[in-house]
Protein backbone atom coordinates (compact mmCIF):
# COMPACT_ATOMS: atom_id res chain seq x y z
CA UNK A 1 0.00 0.00 0.00
CA UNK A 2 1.18 3.54 -0.80
CA UNK A 3 -0.35 7.01 -0.85
CA UNK A 4 -0.86 6.94 -4.62
CA UNK A 5 -3.06 3.83 -4.42
CA UNK A 6 -5.07 4.99 -1.38
CA UNK A 7 -8.27 7.02 -1.13
CA UNK A 8 -10.33 8.40 1.73
CA UNK A 9 -14.09 8.09 1.18
CA UNK A 10 -16.32 10.75 2.77
CA UNK A 11 -19.74 9.14 2.60
CA UNK A 12 -22.79 11.39 2.43
CA UNK A 13 -21.34 14.08 4.72
CA UNK A 14 -23.59 16.71 3.17
CA UNK A 15 -25.41 19.83 4.27
CA UNK A 16 -28.87 18.33 3.74
CA UNK A 17 -27.96 15.52 6.15
CA UNK A 18 -25.89 17.45 8.72
CA UNK A 19 -26.27 21.25 8.54
CA UNK A 20 -29.05 22.71 10.75
CA UNK A 21 -30.48 24.45 7.66
CA UNK A 22 -30.41 21.25 5.61
CA UNK A 23 -33.33 18.95 4.84
CA UNK A 24 -32.81 16.67 7.84
CA UNK A 25 -32.06 19.57 10.18
CA UNK A 26 -35.26 21.37 9.23
CA UNK A 27 -37.20 18.17 9.86
CA UNK A 28 -35.59 17.62 13.27
CA UNK A 29 -33.92 14.42 12.05
CA UNK A 30 -30.49 14.33 13.64
CA UNK A 31 -28.27 12.42 16.03
CA UNK A 32 -25.46 13.81 18.23
CA UNK A 33 -22.93 11.35 16.78
CA UNK A 34 -23.80 12.38 13.22
CA UNK A 35 -23.65 16.09 14.09
CA UNK A 36 -20.20 15.59 15.66
CA UNK A 37 -18.63 13.94 12.59
CA UNK A 38 -17.38 17.02 10.67
CA UNK A 39 -15.26 18.22 13.61
CA UNK A 40 -14.00 14.71 14.33
CA UNK A 41 -13.06 14.10 10.70
CA UNK A 42 -11.46 17.48 9.93
CA UNK A 43 -7.99 16.40 11.22
CA UNK A 44 -8.20 13.18 9.20
CA UNK A 45 -9.10 15.07 6.01
CA UNK A 46 -6.24 17.48 6.68
CA UNK A 47 -3.84 14.53 7.13
CA UNK A 48 -5.07 13.00 3.87
CA UNK A 49 -4.41 16.27 2.01
CA UNK A 50 -0.96 16.68 3.57
CA UNK A 51 0.01 13.13 2.60
CA UNK A 52 -1.36 13.13 -0.94
CA UNK A 53 -4.23 10.73 -0.24
CA UNK A 54 -7.08 11.08 -2.76
CA UNK A 55 -10.23 12.44 -1.08
CA UNK A 56 -13.50 11.27 -2.62
CA UNK A 57 -16.86 12.60 -1.44
CA UNK A 58 -19.92 10.53 -2.27
CA UNK A 59 -22.94 12.81 -2.43
CA UNK A 60 -26.46 11.45 -2.13
CA UNK A 61 -28.54 13.06 -4.85
CA UNK A 62 -32.25 13.29 -5.57
CA UNK A 63 -32.34 13.58 -9.34
CA UNK A 64 -34.98 16.06 -10.55
CA UNK A 65 -37.64 14.54 -12.80
CA UNK A 66 -40.73 16.09 -14.41
CA UNK A 67 -41.21 19.67 -13.29
CA UNK A 68 -38.15 19.40 -11.11
CA UNK A 69 -39.86 17.02 -8.69
CA UNK A 70 -37.26 14.69 -7.13
CA UNK A 71 -37.18 11.05 -8.15
CA UNK A 72 -37.47 9.38 -4.74
CA UNK A 73 -37.45 5.61 -4.32
CA UNK A 74 -40.53 4.21 -2.53
CA UNK A 75 -38.60 2.94 0.51
CA UNK A 76 -37.01 6.37 1.04
CA UNK A 77 -40.34 8.14 0.55
CA UNK A 78 -41.78 5.98 3.34
CA UNK A 79 -38.74 6.39 5.59
CA UNK A 80 -38.27 10.14 5.07
CA UNK A 81 -41.61 11.66 4.00
CA UNK A 82 -40.32 15.20 4.66
CA UNK A 83 -38.03 15.18 1.61
CA UNK A 84 -39.23 17.64 -1.02
CA UNK A 85 -38.37 19.46 -4.24
CA UNK A 86 -34.92 21.04 -3.98
CA UNK A 87 -33.57 18.68 -1.30
CA UNK A 88 -30.31 16.96 -2.30
CA UNK A 89 -30.64 18.54 -5.74
CA UNK A 90 -27.56 18.50 -7.99
CA UNK A 91 -25.44 21.61 -7.42
CA UNK A 92 -27.49 22.78 -4.43
CA UNK A 93 -26.28 23.84 -0.99
CA UNK A 94 -27.90 20.76 0.48
CA UNK A 95 -26.09 18.34 -1.81
CA UNK A 96 -22.66 19.83 -1.05
CA UNK A 97 -20.01 18.37 1.22
CA UNK A 98 -20.06 20.17 4.60
CA UNK A 99 -17.66 23.11 4.84
CA UNK A 100 -15.31 21.71 7.53
CA UNK A 101 -14.36 18.86 5.17
CA UNK A 102 -14.49 20.59 1.78
CA UNK A 103 -13.23 20.50 -0.83
CA UNK A 104 -12.88 16.89 -1.89
CA UNK A 105 -10.62 16.00 -4.82
CA UNK A 106 -13.49 14.19 -6.52
CA UNK A 107 -17.26 14.35 -5.96
CA UNK A 108 -19.40 11.37 -6.89
CA UNK A 109 -23.18 11.64 -7.13
CA UNK A 110 -24.97 8.59 -5.72
CA UNK A 111 -28.64 7.62 -5.88
CA UNK A 112 -28.82 4.59 -3.59
CA UNK A 113 -27.30 3.20 -0.40
CA UNK A 114 -24.20 1.96 -2.20
CA UNK A 115 -22.09 4.67 -3.80
CA UNK A 116 -21.14 2.14 -6.49
CA UNK A 117 -24.72 1.63 -7.73
CA UNK A 118 -25.31 3.37 -11.08
CA UNK A 119 -22.40 5.77 -10.46
CA UNK A 120 -18.94 6.47 -11.86
CA UNK A 121 -17.19 5.67 -8.54
CA UNK A 122 -15.52 2.42 -9.62
CA UNK A 123 -14.39 3.93 -12.93
CA UNK A 124 -12.85 6.94 -11.19
CA UNK A 125 -11.05 4.81 -8.58
CA UNK A 126 -9.62 2.48 -11.21
CA UNK A 127 -8.52 5.39 -13.43
CA UNK A 128 -6.75 6.94 -10.43
CA UNK A 129 -4.97 3.68 -9.60
CA UNK A 130 -6.73 3.27 -6.26
CA UNK A 131 -6.60 -0.12 -4.55
CA UNK A 132 -7.05 0.78 -0.87
CA UNK A 133 -10.11 2.56 0.53
CA UNK A 134 -10.61 4.15 3.95
CA UNK A 135 -14.31 4.67 4.71
CA UNK A 136 -16.01 7.34 6.79
CA UNK A 137 -19.53 8.74 6.73
CA UNK A 138 -23.19 8.16 7.42
CA UNK A 139 -25.10 6.15 8.14
CA UNK A 140 -23.00 3.20 9.27
CA UNK A 141 -25.73 0.62 8.72
CA UNK A 142 -26.88 2.14 5.41
CA UNK A 143 -24.67 3.93 2.92
CA UNK A 144 -21.39 3.04 4.65
CA UNK A 145 -22.08 -0.69 5.02
CA UNK A 146 -23.52 -1.02 1.50
CA UNK A 147 -20.59 0.80 -0.10
CA UNK A 148 -17.97 -1.14 1.88
CA UNK A 149 -19.52 -4.46 0.89
CA UNK A 150 -19.71 -3.41 -2.75
CA UNK A 151 -16.06 -2.31 -2.61
CA UNK A 152 -15.09 -5.66 -1.12
CA UNK A 153 -16.72 -7.68 -3.92
CA UNK A 154 -14.90 -5.41 -6.40
CA UNK A 155 -11.64 -6.49 -4.70
CA UNK A 156 -10.66 -3.18 -3.13
CA UNK A 157 -8.78 -3.42 0.16
CA UNK A 158 -11.20 -1.87 2.67
CA UNK A 159 -10.69 -0.14 6.01
CA UNK A 160 -13.57 1.27 8.01
CA UNK A 161 -12.78 4.14 10.38
CA UNK A 162 -15.20 3.26 13.17
CA UNK A 163 -15.31 6.61 14.99
CA UNK A 164 -15.42 8.35 11.61
CA UNK A 165 -18.85 6.86 10.93
CA UNK A 166 -22.17 7.33 12.70
CA UNK A 167 -25.78 6.19 12.64
CA UNK A 168 -29.10 7.00 14.27
CA UNK A 169 -28.23 5.29 17.57
CA UNK A 170 -24.97 3.98 18.99
CA UNK A 171 -26.12 0.34 19.19
CA UNK A 172 -27.08 0.38 15.51
CA UNK A 173 -23.66 1.87 14.68
CA UNK A 174 -21.76 -0.71 16.73
CA UNK A 175 -23.69 -3.63 15.24
CA UNK A 176 -22.95 -2.38 11.73
CA UNK A 177 -19.22 -2.05 12.48
CA UNK A 178 -19.13 -5.60 13.84
CA UNK A 179 -20.92 -6.83 10.75
CA UNK A 180 -18.25 -5.32 8.51
CA UNK A 181 -15.27 -6.96 10.21
CA UNK A 182 -15.27 -10.00 7.87
CA UNK A 183 -14.84 -7.73 4.81
CA UNK A 184 -12.81 -4.78 6.14
CA UNK A 185 -10.18 -3.77 8.64
CA UNK A 186 -11.49 -1.53 11.41
CA UNK A 187 -9.52 1.32 12.96
CA UNK A 188 -9.92 4.73 14.59
CA UNK A 189 -9.39 8.23 13.21
CA UNK A 190 -6.15 8.46 15.19
CA UNK A 191 -4.98 5.12 13.73
CA UNK A 192 -5.78 6.31 10.22
CA UNK A 193 -3.89 9.59 10.65
CA UNK A 194 -0.82 7.60 11.72
CA UNK A 195 -1.33 5.20 8.82
CA UNK A 196 -1.47 8.06 6.30
CA UNK A 197 1.74 9.56 7.67
CA UNK A 198 3.50 6.20 7.35
CA UNK A 199 2.64 5.67 3.67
Amino acid sequence: MNKHSTALILGDLQNDFIHPDGAYGRAGQSDPAIAALPALLAPLVRAARENGILIVATLFTLVPGRGGEPLISPHLETLRPFLKKGDFAPGSFGQELVDPLAPADINIEKIAYSAFHASRLEWVLKKCGIEHLYFTGIVTNGGVASTVRDAHVREFDCTVIADGCAAFGQKVHEAAIEGLRPVAKVMTVADAIRSFAAL
